[in-house]
């Protein structure tokens, strides 16, 4: 019996196609809630991000944010954050210093960025989302950044950080989070909270940061509109994210009627 979803943000819940949340999307959440399964939005976003997306206005019973290194309770407590550490965040640290490509830090309470380039307009247009401020880093504990770059650059940035995790969710932007970080990491925070087995759990995703949740799952499910790479890991491919793919899945899966 699936006691928890997780959700995906963006191409999953959210089409940025249509900057919204489809009506079968969100009929298909407050009916998994009344069911008494619990709904957690599992997202590379900031809980900042989140209140300027279509979602905010619905009610989910947590938050995986920051691809699991910052996550928070239905009330948006945080219960469980893994900051980056030392090493990892002297090398994010250098990297953003060096004004060699665009670089964003992303804090609990803030998210800023080191210059902005033609990279960053076109990836944060793709997914519905204003320009970063650009900053100065103030001190404070880094949860995650990204960097604005090409899939070409991608092995380069790899190599200057070893000790980060870096999934691709646009052709021109990467997120870097801590090695022993990711969504799985949070979703078993979660699960462990709510005394919830994993196999009592289902989760939906598009892109590459999505893969490790949906093979965690008991039943992964990728969007018709997800990357190759994360439709091959999946137990289940649903129709796009314009097409009511999650209410169908649900459906498949006799979870709702």
């Amino acid at each position: 019996m699936i006691k928890a979803v997780f959700f995906d943000v963006d191409g999953t819940l959210v089409s940025h196609a249509k900057n919204e949340v489809s009506a079968s999307t969100r009929s298909a959440v407050c009916r998994l809630r009344e069911n008494d399964i619990k709904c957690v939005v599992a997202t590379g976003r900031h809980l900042i991000e989140l209140s300027e997306l279509p979602v905010k206005d619905m009610d989910f019973d947590g938050y995986i944010t920051l691809n699991g290194q910052l996550c928070l309770d239905d009330k948006k407590a945080v219960f469980h954050s893994v900051p980056i550490p030392g090493t990892e965040k002297e090398c994010i640290l250098s990297l953003f210093g060096q004004n060699r490509i665009p670089v964003m830090l992303v804090e609990k309470d803030a998210m800023y960025i080191n210059f902005i380039n033609e990279r960053v307009r076109q990836a944060q247009q793709a997914i519905s989302t204003a320009l970063p401020d650009v900053g100065s880093y103030t001190g404070a504990e880094i949860y995650q950044a990204i960097a604005f770059i090409d899939k070409s650059e991608e092995g380069q940035l790899k190599e200057s950080l070893p000790g980060c995790k870096i999934t691709r969710w646009n052709d021109h932007a990467v997120d870097i989070i801590s090695s022993h970080g990711g969504k799985m990491e949070g979703i078993k925070q979660y699960l462990e909270l709510h005394h919830i087995s994993e196999h009592e759990t289902m989760s939906f995703g598009d892109g590459e940061n999505d893969i490790e949740m949906l093979q965690f799952t008991e039943i992964g499910v990728a969007m018709g509109n997800a990357e190759t790479e994360v439709k091959a890991c999946a137990d289940h491919i649903t129709s796009d994210v314009d097409k009511d793919g999650i209410e169908n899945a649900l459906k498949h899966y006799g979870i709702l009627k």
